[in-house]
């Protein structure tokens, strides 16, 4: 009976590719932040509404 290798493998292959998952979310979310982050000297827009 192998079924303990097989799983063993198979939870391998699921952390793997969580772990890839993972990565390519973390730098698909930096070049989103990246794109959306204000350019090098533009000052942030104060809030006029604190009385």
């Amino acid at each position: 009976m192998s079924t303990g290798d097989e799983k063993l493998s198979r939870e391998e292959r699921l952390a793997a590719k969580l772990r890839e998952n993972l990565r390519r979310r973390k730098s698909q979310a930096k070049a989103l932040a990246e794109k959306d982050a204000p350019k090098g000297d533009a000052p942030l827009p104060k809030d006029e509404s604190n009385g």
